[in-house]
Order: C-alpha cells, then structure tokens, then sequence
C-alpha cells in the first residue's frame, strides 16, 4: 500500500513540475518542410520594440468557399505566432457583410471569386483585407494581392507565401516614425503630378514625397547639389528636354553620395496623339544628354524601337452598326508585355508589365552587378529610327522569321560602386565635397518613360495596374512599388517576398468524379471492419468456452 502511496505522489509531483515549467518555459514547434509558420528574424526584430497595442481587423469571417477558409485558418496561424512572439499584438476577425460599404470607401474594394463544388461553377464576393490600427495610424493589408498566377488555386498558394511579408511591411510602416524621403525630379519636361497620381499616392502612405526641380542648379548648382543628397532616393520619369552639364553633375554627385535612382527613360520621340488622330507618326531619337553618364554606370540605351508578338492590346475602331463605331482590342507589337525575372525578389509573382515604345538596353562591362529585371520574349524585332509608324500596320500578318531578334533587355537593375562621369573630366562647376567614386549604391533603369504613367478619364487619373479601355491588368504598379521597396530597404523586408509555400490542394475534378465510390466506402468499409471483427470475437469466444 505504501508503494502505491509513493507512486502516487511521485506522479503528482511529477505532473505539478511539469505544469510549472510549461508555464515558465513556452516553445511553439513548426513541422512543416517549408517552415511557413516560423518567423523570420526580420519579423522578429521588427516587432520585438513594440511596447504598445497593435489591433488588426481582419475581414476575412463568414460564408465564403472553402478554399478560401484555408486562407483564412493561414492567417489566423500566422498572427498567432505575431502574438506569441509579443503579447502587445491582438487580432481579431470581422464579417464584412454589414460594413462592405465603409470597407470600400477606406480602400478595401471585395474580389469576385469563381467557386467550383459538386461539378457547378458560381460566384462568391470575399474582403480579403485587414487593417492594423497603432496609436494614431492605420495601415491596410491586401491578403490576396494581383500575383502572376495560372489559376484561382495558385494565387491562393502565392497569397499564404506573401502573409509574413504583407504583415510585416504594414506593421513597419505604422512603426516607421522617420520615413525616408523620395525626390520626384523636374524641370526637364517630366511626367506631371496627375500622370504619376497612381504611383505617387501609394508611395506616400509609406516615404515622403517632394518635387526637386534642376532649375534650381543653374542659379546655384552647389547648394543644388547639398539639397538633393538629402533625400535618399530620385525618380526620374520620362524627361523630355535635354539635361545641362550642371544638371548631370548634381544627378552624379546625388548617385556618388549614396542616393538611389529609378530612372524611367524614353531615348525615342513616340507621340501617340499624332498616331490615333493621323493614324501615323514619326519616331525619332530624343537627345536628353544622358548617354555619357549611364556609360560610366555600365549600361547605354539604344534608339531601337522592341517590337513583341507577346504584346499588349489598344482598341481600335473596325466598323460601325448603325451611327455607332464598333471597337475591337488588337494587338500592338509596340506594346510588349513582358513578364519579369521570376527568380528576383523585385519581380517574383508580379503580373506581366507593359512597356510603350521601348528601345533596347545595352550592358557593359564594369565593375557593376547587373540583373535583368525585364526582359522581353524571344519574338521580337529591332525597328531603327527615325521611322514613320503607321497605325495600318497593326492589320499586317506577322511572321515568326521577321520576329527573330530574340530577347531584348528593357529593365536592368545595377548594384555596386558607381565611378562619376566626372571623375577624370573637366567639371562644370566647382565643388568642395566632390566624389569620385560611391559606396554600395543602387540603381534601376527602365527603358520606357511611360511605364509609370498611369491613363486619365473624364479629368481623372486612372489606376496604373489597369488599363482604361480593355480593362486588362499589368503590373507596372506593383513592379515599381517592390523596386523601389527594395532600392530603401535597409532591413531586409523585402527579402520577406521570397518565401515559397506549397499547398497540397484537393483536385475537385476527380473529387466529384469519384464522389459516388468514395461515399459507398465510407459507408460500407466500417460496418465490413466491425462485422469481421464480431465474426473473430464470436469464433474465438465458441473455441475457448467449448
């Protein structure tokens, strides 16, 4: 008795001991191969500081598909490891149905989804958002964000890889309390406030944006040059006039100090109001001055127009029925539609981009690393300029022979140490601080100043990811948010996008084909199982009391 006494307690103690420490001693353990619910230490470090509530709604509650409950039960996990890491993080999920309008005029407009079960297609609307609320400021979060997809199951897939980076950039940017600062560069016949609208506006949720006029260089190109190394990065967007010396050295001198640059450069004269009211136009080389200085940074653009079989559609007026024109979108080769570098964390899952009359970038050998960024398909063909382009010719039939020239780099990114045009050449200004050389810098180069440009309608800027008339969407936008995110990013966020998760996804084909077998086992495998198990138990119970 004594024996079962001790045992007893040393079981209680036992199991008291272990109450405790679990209680002291808290580990999560992640099973899966491709770690999807473990942290990086970039999260980590991101939410460690936090020392006050940070509440995010989520919308994603209610009767929605069952696919998408999967994205759901990933987002629920993932924020439940936000909060075990630190309990200043609290979460909750909202139905939408009864707020779908407020949802819409914060920003957060519903996907329409196709659903497929038992064999029948129907249509679902789904919020896949959440907001995060820190003191003062709020931050929305896209849970299924445009991604380059084959079908609805594979953007699922890419949106559960996305949770851990879409998170925790919002949750940086709400934490962010001195953003970095963007300088819009103009004086050079840029693109305009309401052309760049889409773009802009997104970037100020998360930097500071300010116009820099060159102008200023000419009355004092020194103090020029001090004010615009303040700023940490310079988006140059299709300039049209001709840069002076001055104006070069201050751009050179900003890219030697450590400045980032997103250059978006038409090298050709492409005006498409004279080609749709003409129906012709003449493409010619644009001198801006640029060529010597992207030469000392490793890389020339051409004056030779890309032309695509992959390429994007304009719509054009075929017919009338009645007093009304008949539209048709065609394909215009002089739009190609590229898809980026899937294996780069700038362009990885991104939509293909459109490019509108792009020339050919050509690299050089320096010291620079180059990544390709846009690259166009294998179908292509060099047009040279000048060269009069006919809307007509839209009608022509290509052939594969003509389109031979194989693929042309249009988007390149370079990283390393810049040498200065002017390092070994006469300056056209003076300069006490002047540098020869930069410190790691990067830079991204885009051979078609229009691809920034969103459309207008009726007075209005229209968004950049879609197009005004065939309703298709690119990329473009998503492209330069993530370039530019990557260009500032001292933390390694951007890293974050090249997580992979592989979901194992059930074939609803073979599902409902095979319902009826499946069902008919689930009935009778049970009953056959416990009928031979009363079959042995009655035969070994007869052998044993015989």
């Amino acid at each position: 008795m004594n024996k079962k006494l001790q045992h007893i307690a040393l079981a209680l103690v036992a199991v008291l001991l272990i109450n405790f420490v679990s209680k002291k001693v808290f580990k999560r353990f992640d099973l899966t191969q491709d770690k999807r619910y473990t942290l990086s230490p970039i999260s980590k470090n991101l939410i460690d500081d936090l020392d006050d509530m940070l509440l995010i709604n989520v919308y994603l509650e209610g009767d929605f598909p069952s696919e998408f409950q999967r994205l759901q039960i990933e987002t629920r996990q993932f924020l439940e490891e936000l909060q075990a890491e630190n309990s200043n993080i609290r979460f909750r999920f909202i139905n939408p149905d009864n707020i779908r309008e407020r949802l819409v005029k914060k920003g957060m407009m519903p996907s329409q989804l196709t659903v497929e079960e038992d064999g029948k297609l129907s249509e679902a609307i789904i919020f896949p958002w959440a907001e995060i609320e820190y003191q003062d400021k709020t931050q929305l979060v896209s849970l299924l964000p445009n991604t380059l997809a084959a079908s609805q199951e594979a953007q699922l897939q890419n949106a559960i890889a996305s949770l851990e980076y879409s998170f925790a950039n919002s949750i940086n940017t709400v934490l962010t309390t001195d953003k970095k600062k963007i300088a819009v560069l103009t004086g050079n016949g840029e693109l305009s406030d309401i052309e760049l609208y889409s773009l802009l506006s997104d970037l100020g949720t998360k930097y500071r944006l300010a116009k820099f006029t060159l102008d200023s260089v000419a009355k004092n190109p020194e103090k020029a040059v001090s004010d615009l190394t303040t700023y940490d990065l310079a988006i140059i967007a299709k300039p049209t006039q001709k840069f002076t010396a001055e104006e070069k050295l201050t751009i050179d001198q900003f890219i030697t100090h450590g400045g980032k640059t997103l250059w978006m450069i038409d090298n050709v004269q492409a005006d498409t109001d004279s080609l749709y009211n003409e129906g012709k136009m003449l493409a010619y080389p644009r001198d801006l001055g640029l060529t010597d200085l992207l030469f000392s940074y490793g890389v020339r653009i051409n004056n030779q127009l890309v032309q695509d079989l992959y390429a994007a559609k304009i719509p054009l007026a075929t017919g009338n029925v009645g007093n009304q024109p008949q539209f048709q979108n065609l394909d215009w080769f002089y739009h190609p539609l590229v898809g980026s570098n899937p294996n780069h964390t700038i362009s990885k899952n991104v939509l293909p981009v459109r490019l509108r009359f792009a020339t050919q970038i050509d690299t050089l050998q320096n010291n620079i690393q180059k990544t390709p960024l846009i690259v166009s398909s294998v179908l292509t063909k060099l047009v040279g300029t000048p060269k009069i382009i006919k809307l007509s010719s839209i009608a022509e039939e290509p052939t594969q022979e003509e389109f031979s020239a194989g693929n042309q780099l249009l988007g390149v990114l370079l990283e390393g140490e810049f040498t200065s045009a002017y390092a070994n050449r006469i300056k056209p200004f003076e300069l006490s601080d002047f540098k020869a050389t930069s410190g790691a810098n990067k830079m991204i180069l885009i051979s078609d100043g229009d691809f920034g440009k969103n459309q207008i309608l009726r007075g209005q800027p229209y968004d950049l990811g879609i197009d005004k008339w065939t309703q298709q969407r690119f990329g473009n936008k998503d492209f330069l948010l993530n370039a530019i995110d990557y260009l500032l990013d001292d933390n390694g966020l951007i890293s974050l996008r090249n997580k992979n998760v592989q979901l194992h996804m059930l074939d609803k084909q073979k599902a409902y084909a095979e319902k009826g077998t499946w069902q008919l086992i689930n009935i009778i495998f049970p009953l056959a199982v416990l009928a031979i198990f009363g079959l042995i138990f009655n035969f070994y119970r007869k052998k044993k009391y015989q």
